[in-house]
């Protein structure tokens, strides 16, 4: 096998396992000879993991190759410490052939280093050894000569050097740990380089195993126990909506909650809030968890409207304290403070809130959390806990080459961190919403009565970071506040929710029962009254804005015959849309209303017998009804769901942020169905 392809290959078995490394931590390499198409000359190079890749899912397209003879000619012209950071542009010199990801930080320190295969990984045991008070010590107790200890220096090219240095002189090493940092090994096979980084995991975990003391983190405090699974999620529910409004202060944030065995167990201990005033050490933790988290410090049975008070409180200083430790260490080339709220919330007894601008890294903040409070325990088992000074902590969430990285990243989609639910999304016109909605960025909450359809709909849409699916019958409260309470859980919150759930029952007056007004009364009017009141909650917690947009009808303006119930029910809905935006208007709700012609294809509503009733009243063969709407419409075009859809991405966008009480048609032109 090729030595990239037993990269790639080597790289995956270590990124699947979270012992051994966290998500697009870390970063791997190999060396070895390819023919210089140019020259026709065999020419030594070197593939690495590129910068902001995951080793679990790597691919070719995510390795730099780089000529091993030019990026070791860089150690000529290395201008110093103080300039290290001039290196990593010189790095874009040395590169072989098209393509490939932007060459790392940790470049030099795979290249420089004299062997074939090289790990670096950030494992909690060797993190828990890297960040502990007598770190160096424990290194040479744990692994005798066969692994040497590093003191901490930021990634770059001297600790390239410095790790080349000790790998000559002391030949027997197998690798080192780094201060505060994580571990590197080697192997002159891919083989073996993966062995050594297996065995200094496995050796480090051991010995913290069989030395550490039982109650790393203290005795246990009774009143900072876990509540009951069901009553801390609905704990969680009613917080997160909260959190993520005060999270969201500076940016809209999307958050994600974790109430592991090792979350409720370290909130429960009597040194959570020394050991979390301390920060997380490790580079790859800080950068995703910020310097420290905000730590809630009352128990989780306070009142719930005291708890808020005292995190609105608690946010207040932490946001004067970040805004602090910026000025403390930011200098005239720093970059600007890019935002003062928390990426972590700890809640004793409830778990953790993690946010970020996507729902993966605010998923990933939170896993890395879980990291630092392994590390945590770790480190206290055998020795202290001591991470890097805060100073450190600033150079690196703050370097110039990290600003770099996110001035890389790709324009946010229009809407970036939103959260919308959408009704009677398993099918029609909610299936075809809840898609575009999740193709212009937002997380989708997809709520049907139809609990496989909902989650048919989901999975269409992708995995858990960007859909979920709840069961939800509009017209129960019970279900409705458990849909809410599912996308506060999943997202932090809802910022756009689609009432869309319907259905229609078409008879004479004089067929209609009071059963047929009364089921599409309870589904449309009851109904979306019901959903955008706990919207309404959710929204005003949030304290940040959002929408509500109604998929109303035509024929809440159009009096078409055989229709009485439908027609009224729908006036009713498009009659909300104004009442509500009068006043939802103080919190910055807009209420919006979409009144589509009828939609035939793809429309759970017309399958469902809908279309034959209507067909039968206009004449004509079912299966021509679109076609008769279209040719009765001004513009001769037949209405789809997805030209419902765009009018609901383009009244939930920035471009119409000052309209609300709006009405929009989508109807091709019907004249009968115009506003006046």
């Amino acid at each position: 096998m090729a030595a990239k392809d037993e990269l790639l290959a080597r790289s995956h078995r270590l990124g699947a396992d979270p012992a051994y490394t966290n998500y697009a931590g870390g970063n791997t390499s190999a060396k070895g000879e390819e023919t210089d198409p140019a020259t026709g000359q065999p020419v030594r190079l070197m593939w690495v993991k590129g910068s902001g890749g995951d080793l679990g899912t790597l691919t070719g397209a995510g390795l730099a190759a780089l000529r091993l003879d030019r990026l070791r000619a860089l150690a000529d012209v290395y201008p110093g410490v103080e300039r290290e950071d001039e290196m990593v542009g010189l790095f874009d010199y040395c590169l072989h052939g098209r393509g490939g990801a932007a060459p790392s930080i940790d470049t030099a320190m795979h290249g420089l280093l004299d062997a074939e295969h090289v790990d670096h990984l950030h494992p909690d045991a060797g993190i828990a050894l890297a960040a502990a008070a007598d770190g160096p010590a424990l290194t040479k107790e744990c692994f005798g000569d066969r692994v040497v200890w590093v003191p901490w220096r930021r990634p770059g090219f001297q600790l390239g050097l410095d790790i080349a240095a000790v790998r000559r002189a002391h030949p027997e090493a197998i690798g080192v740990v780094l201060g505060g940092h994580g571990i590197t090994a080697w192997g002159d096979t891919s083989d073996e380089c993966e062995q050594h980084s297996v065995e200094m995991i496995r050796t480090a975990q051991a010995f913290l195993d069989e030395r550490g003391r039982p109650e790393p983190f203290g005795a246990r405090l009774a009143e900072y126990e876990p509540l009951p699974e069901p009553e801390r999620h609905a704990r969680a529910a009613a917080l997160a909506p909260v959190l993520r409004g005060l999270a969201s202060t500076d940016r809209r944030q999307v958050g994600h909650y974790t109430d592991t065995v090792e979350v409720l167990d370290f909130l429960a201990s009597a040194e959570h809030p020394r050991l979390a005033a301390l920060g997380t050490s490790c580079p790859d933790h800080f950068l995703r968890t910020k310097v420290r988290p905000m730590v809630l410090d009352l128990p989780p049975t306070a009142d719930l409207d005291e708890t808020v008070t005292r995190l609105r409180e608690l946010h207040a200083a932490y946001r004067d304290e970040y805004a602090a430790y910026y000025r403390r260490h930011a200098d005239a080339d720093s970059p600007p403070m890019r935002g003062a709220d928390p990426a972590i919330v700890l809640v004793p007894g409830v778990g953790m809130f993690s946010f970020g601008r996507d729902k993966q890294t605010a998923r990933v903040a939170g896993e890395f959390y879980v990291n630092a409070i392994n590390v945590m325990r770790g480190a206290e088992a055998v020795s202290r806990y001591e991470p890097i000074p805060e100073a450190e902590k600033f150079r690196i969430e703050y370097w110039a080459l990290e600003e770099a990285k996110l001035a890389r990243m790709p324009r946010p989609k229009p809407l970036a961190a939103r959260v919308a639910l959408v009704t009677g999304g398993g099918s029609g016109i909610g299936r075809a919403v809840a898609l575009r909605l999740a193709a212009e960025g937002a997380c989708v909450v997809v709520a049907d009565r139809d609990a496989e359809s909902a989650a048919r709909v989901a999975a269409e849409i992708g995995t858990a970071d960007a859909a979920v699916a709840v069961e939800v019958d509009v017209t129960d409260e019970d279900q409705i506040r458990a849909g809410f309470a599912v996308a506060a859980l999943a997202f932090g919150g809802v910022d756009l929710v689609v009432n869309n759930a319907g259905l229609s029952v078409s008879k004479p007056l004089l067929e209609t029962t009071p059963a047929d007004w009364d089921r599409q009364h309870d589904v449309m009017a009851r109904g979306s009254f019901l959903v955008s009141r706990e919207a309404a909650r959710t929204m005003i917690a949030q304290g940040a804005g959002g929408d509500i947009v109604y998929i109303v009808s035509k024929n809440a303006v159009f009096a078409g015959p055989n229709n009485v119930a439908y027609g009224a029910a729908k006036a009713d809905q498009a009659h909300q849309v104004r009442l509500l935006a009068a006043e939802l208007g103080e919190h910055g709700i807009r209420v919006n209303g979409v009144n589509p012609d009828g939609v035939v294809r793809g429309s759970g509503i017309f399958a469902s017998g809908w279309g034959a009733r209507r067909a039968a009243v206009y004449g004509v063969p079912e299966e021509k009804l679109g076609e008769y709407y279209a040719q009765r419409t001004l513009l001769k075009r037949e209405v789809l769901p997805e030209h419902v859809a765009n009018a609901v991405f383009v009244l939930a966008g920035a471009e119409l942020s000052h309209t609300t009480g709006l009405h929009v048609p989508v109807d091709a032109g019907v004249a009968a169905a115009f506003l006046r």
